[in-house]
C-alpha cells in the first residue's frame, strides 16, 4: 500500500500489521511512532494486540503533553520523545524484537552490513546501546545518546532494535534490511567465515542512464506480463525470497524491449502500472527502472531463449554468497533438475560488471548463479519458470543448512546425475 497519502494513524497501523504478519514482532512487543510537523507524536498504544491494531487505537501525544486517543501511549514513549529531541532529522521510529536481531542483541554483537553494498547503504551506521529497564528515562537517555552520536540503527543490549529515519517508510525499510542481514549472517555463520566487502566496493550504487521510449498503448500481452510480474513479485516478498528494498523481476517483450520492476519502490506496493517498459538505452517517460536493467538488457540480447530474469537475495541462498561454502544442488532430483549446478561467481557489481555477468549465464547450462556478496541471478523461459527456480534455490539451501546438525550430507552419486541429465534433458 502507498503510505505517502495516509494519515499517521493509518500509516502506523499498516506498518505494524506488516511487521507482525512477517513475524518480526509479537502481540505485545514493539512500537512505532511518527513526529508530526506541529510537534505531536503519533505512537502505537500500550497493551493492545499488535495483530488486530486499528487506526482508532493509535495515540497522539501533543507538544504540550496532552494526548488524544482511547489508550495510553506505548510504555516506551519516553525514548521516542527523547530521540526526536536529540535528532531533529529523525521523523519516524520503529522499535521491535525480530528474532535474528534479538539474537545479536542478547550476544551483544552488531550485524556487519558490509556483507552487501545495498544493505550497507540502506542501514547506515549501526550501533549498540547499553541495557536499561524498558520504559525508563535511563533507557531513553541511553538510546537517544547513541542516536545523537550519529547512529541510524541502534541495537539494545538484551532487548531488540530501534530504527530512526526521515519517514516511516524509510524506517521500516532499514529495519527489514537489517533483520535480513542478521538472518543471513546467522545462516552463514554455520557455513564458514563471513566475507565482507572492502571500502571501495561499498561506495554509492551507480545507476545506468536511460533515455525516453516513445509513448505506446500497451498490448494485451504486455498487460498480461505486467500482471504476471507483479503477482510473482508479491509472492516472492510474501515468501521472504526478497525484501522490500532489493531484488528485480523482468520479462521479455518484442523488439529488444522488456518489462522490469522500478527502482526504489517497495516491492509489495508495485502494481502493473508501476512496472517499467525498458530497453538497453531507454525506458518509459517519467519512470526509473531497477539498477539491474542494464544487466537484464544484455542477458536478453545474448540469450534469446531467456524470457524472464530475477535478481534476489533470499536469506538461505545469500548465506552461501557471504562465505566460501560451495552450494551442492545434488541433494534431491528436483534441485538438480531445476537448478543444474548453480555455480558461484566472484563479487561483481550489477552495473559496472553487467557485461561479464551476462556472459556467465545460460538458460540451459547455467540458469542460476550466485554472486559473492550480492545474491542470486535466476533465468527462466517465462516468469513462472524463473520464480520456480528462485523458490527451489531457497528451499535447497535451507535444506542444506538444516541438515548440518544431523551429519554429513550425502549427495546423489554420479550415476544418478547422469540418469537425471538423460531422462530430464538437463543441460
Amino acid at each position: 500500500m502507498e503510505m505517502t497519502w495516509l494519515h499517521p494513524r493509518e500509516e502506523l497501523v499498516e506498518t505494524m500489521r506488516r511487521i507482525y504478519r512477517y513475524k518480526m514482532t509479537t502481540t505485545s512487543g514493539g512500537n512505532l511512532s511518527i513526529l508530526d510537523p506541529d510537534g505531536g507524536i503519533w505512537i502505537t498504544p500500550s497493551r493492545v494486540d499488535k495483530g488486530s491494531l486499528q487506526p482508532s487505537d493509535v495515540v497522539c501525544v501533543h507538544a504540550d503533553g496532552t494526548r488524544t486517543g482511547l489508550h495510553p501511549p506505548s510504555s516506551e514513549f519516553p525514548f521516542h520523545r527523547e530521540i526526536y529531541r536529540r535528532r531533529p532529522d529523525i521523523k519516524a521510529i520503529v522499535h521491535a524484537h525480530p528474532g535474528a536481531l534479538v539474537a545479536f542483541s542478547i550476544c551483544r554483537l552488531l550485524p556487519d552490513t558490509r556483507v552487501q553494498s545495498h544493505a550497507h547503504s540502506m542501514c547506515g551506521r549501526v550501533a549498540l546501546a547499553p541495557y536499561a529497564c524498558p520504559g525508563t528515562a535511563e533507557l531513553g537517555e541511553k538510546i537517544a545518546a547513541t542516536f545523537a552520536g550519529g547512529a541510524d540503527c541502534v541495537l539494545l543490549e538484551n532487548h531488540g532494535v530501534v530504527i530512526g529515519a526521515r519517514d516511516l517508510r524509510e524506517a521500516f525499510q532499514r529495519f527489514e534490511t537489517l533483520e535480513f542481514v542478521a538472518q543471513t549472517l546467522i545462516n552463514a555463520a554455520a557455513l564458514g567465515p563471513i566475507k565482507v566487502l572492502p571500502p571501495e566496493h561499498l561506495r554509492l550504487e551507480t545507476m545506468p542512464e536511460f533515455g525516453e521510449l516513445p509513448d505506446l498503448a500497451p498490448s494485451n500481452r504486455e498487460k498480461e506480463l505486467r500482471t504476471s510480474i507483479c503477482r510473482f513479485l508479491h509472492r516472492a516478498y510474501q515468501q521472504r525470497l526478497l525484501i522490500s528494498t532489493a531484488g528485480a523481476f523482468s520479462a521479455r517483450l518484442d523488439g529488444g524491449e522488456f518489462l522490469i520492476t522500478p527502482r526504489r519502490r517497495d516491492r509489495l506496493e508495485v502494481g502493473p502500472g508501476g512496472i517499467v517498459r525498458t530497453r538497453r538505452d531507454a525506458c518509459e517517460r517519467g519512470k526509473r527502472p531497477s539498477r539491474a536493467a542494464l544487466l537484464h538488457a544484455l542477458i536478453y540480447a545474448r540469450h534469446p531463449e531467456v524470457g524472464a530474469i530475477v535478481n534476489a537475495q533470499p536469506a538461505h541462498a545469500s548465506a552461501f554468497c557471504m562465505t566460501d561454502a560451495t552450494l551442492s544442488t545434488r541433494t534431491i532430483p528436483e534441485s538438480y533438475i531445476v537448478l543444474n549446478d548453480a555455480p558461484k561467481l566472484p563479487f561483481l557489481r550489477i552495473v559496472e560488471d553487467a557485461d561479464r555477468i551476462a556472459n556467465e549465464v545460460s538458460l540451459r547450462r547455467r540458469p542460476v548463479v550466485l554472486i559473492e556478496n550480492e545474491g542470486a541471478l535466476v533465468l527462466g523461459k517465462d516468469v513462472l519458470d524463473a520464480f520456480d527456480r528462485l523458490e527451489v534455490l531457497e528451499a535447497t539451501t535451507e535444506a542444506l543448512q538444516l541438515a548440518r546438525p544431523l551429519g554429513p550430507v550425502v549427495p546423489m552419486p554420479d550415476a544418478a546425475i547422469t540418469e537425471l541429465r538423460r531422462v530430464f534433458d538437463v543441460g
